[in-house]
């Protein structure tokens, strides 16, 4: 289907059901504020799905929309952007910024990776190495980023193994798209999950209970996938005989040390980095939001004595368009909720199936939906508000089921196209890479385990943590 022809469908979809809503004789017990909030919403989506607007544009566009017709306030649309997740988000991406200005990342990818001598070693320490980085770095993309001279690093040491190459081109988007949901920062979509279980539930989940529900399906995932990806670009050949990656290796692609004594300022850095991760997790003793914690390392990061960057290049770094997109779409979760429509939707669905059977159909459909909405916090945004209403009336635990959701949908790896990681490590210049082909082979294993994994947790090991599957 060509781009004109996608648009056009696209549009005749969405004037449709607008139509649809304008009658008055249809949809019988739908509010008027309701009508427009649909309206508004499957205009959003379509053009989220259908045309190459950028996802903020749409997302303010509804906004404005739905504050101009009244469905919401003004100040429901400008104060999601006073959010605490969205002060947590920009405090995370200032201290993000101390820790790639020091070269801590580096430094912690030579102490792990250098430490394998065999092929399997060498692709778990990586993941290990990966994981860890979601309590650094915020957004999935932003630790892309942070990965890539690393992955090049280890490209260059194996570049007589193709395969091998190939095969840590692939591990390194996978397990940076999987691991994401070890931390509530890991990814924009955890902070629209928060929003709506919050403002359509009452439900209020904190930095301690998201890692303790999200940290170990984050480790079992990624080790998993790293098997995945192992047996699916690579031969046996390939998996036998040893690795030796030197420090060398990883030092001719970063300014900064990897080896030798800590500066004054990797020690300063690393020791607020481990303060502000351990006041994250300990909030239930202290009770001081996490929030209000990564702005105090925020200021400390970019104090002129103790900090070891400046706040003005740090918020650089800050993806502005990222925060107006949550806020916006916060907003039209809020209408969703207030003006009864998602309710509606999810009225005629029939919900008389046991809680198991009502997360299965939530996992599928989440885990599915990147083949429809490439951005993953576009996805939470229509997913998350249908997915707690329809779980109100199902009697399950909205908690249970919006993570569930949120947790399938961070599976976007079937086209280079899914996730902004898959598309940088899909291109590197004078680097063997990945084809569409190596990904649609992965996703057809890795698609259906990540699903069962997720249901496995959200069935079998949450409920163990205190998310049980009914209220």
């Amino acid at each position: 289907m060509t781009l004109n022809l996608r648009q056009a469908v696209t549009l005749t979809v969405a004037l449709s059901i607008c139509a649809l809503l304008v009658v008055p004789g249809n949809f019988p017990g739908l509010s008027g504020d309701a009508r427009i909030t649909l309206a508004v919403f499957a205009f959003a989506t379509c053009a989220w799905i259908g045309t190459p607007i950028d996802d903020t544009y749409i997302a303010l566009g509804a906004g404005l929309a739905l504050t101009a017709t009244g469905v919401i306030s003004s100040d429901a649309l400008f104060g999601t952007l006073g959010d605490d997740t969205v002060w947590l988000l920009i405090c995370a991406f200032v201290l993000a910024a101390a820790v790639t200005r020091t070269g801590l990342a580096g430094r912690a990818a030579a102490f792990l990776v250098t430490g394998a001598r065999n092929v399997r070693q060498l692709v778990h320490l990586t993941t290990a190495a990966l994981v860890v980085t979601a309590f650094a770095v915020p957004a999935t993309s932003g630790r892309a980023a942070l990965a890539l001279p690393v992955f090049i690093a280890l490209a260059k040491a194996l570049a007589d193994r193709k395969r091998l190459v190939v095969m840590l081109a692939l591990l390194f988007p996978t397990v940076i798209l999987l691991s994401a949901v070890a931390t509530l920062i890991g990814a924009g979509a955890h902070l629209i999950t928060v929003s709506v279980l919050w403002e359509s539930a009452g439900e209020r989940i904190g930095f301690a209970e998201w890692l303790l529900l999200g940290l170990p399906l984050a480790v079992v995932s990624s080790h998993l996938a790293a098997e995945v990806v192992l047996f699916t670009t690579t031969k046996r050949a390939d998996r036998k005989g040893s690795v030796h990656i030197t420090a060398e290796h990883i030092q001719e692609h970063t300014e900064h040390p990897v080896t030798g004594p800590w500066s004054q300022a990797e020690a300063r850095c690393a020791l607020l980095l481990a303060t502000v991760v351990v006041l994250w997790c300990s909030e239930p003793l202290h009770q001081v939001p996490p929030a209000v914690v990564a702005l105090i390392g925020a200021v400390v990061a970019a104090s002129p004595a103790l900090g070891t960057v400046n706040l003005k290049d740090a918020l650089k770094t800050v993806p502005w368009s990222l925060l107006l997109f949550m806020a916006a779409t916060m907003a039209m979760g809020l209408a969703l909720a207030d003006s009864g429509a998602a309710k509606w939707l999810v009225g005629g669905v029939p919900l008389d199936l046991p809680a198991w059977a009502f997360l299965t159909v939530v996992v599928v459909v989440s885990t599915l939906a990147h083949l429809v909405l490439q951005s993953r916090s576009a996805r939470s945004s229509v997913l998350v508000p249908l997915v707690v209403a329809a779980a109100v009336g199902a009697g399950v635990n909205p908690v249970a089921a919006a993570l569930a959701s949120t947790a399938a949908a961070g599976f976007c790896h079937t086209l280079p196209a899914s996730a902004k990681p898959v598309t940088l490590f899909a291109d590197i210049p004078d680097v063997p890479t990945y084809t569409p082909r190596d990904l649609l082979k992965m996703s057809a294993f890795l698609a259906p385990l990540t699903a069962a994994l997720v249901l496995l947790f959200a069935v079998a090991v949450w409920p163990l943590l205190g998310v049980p599957l009914t209220p």
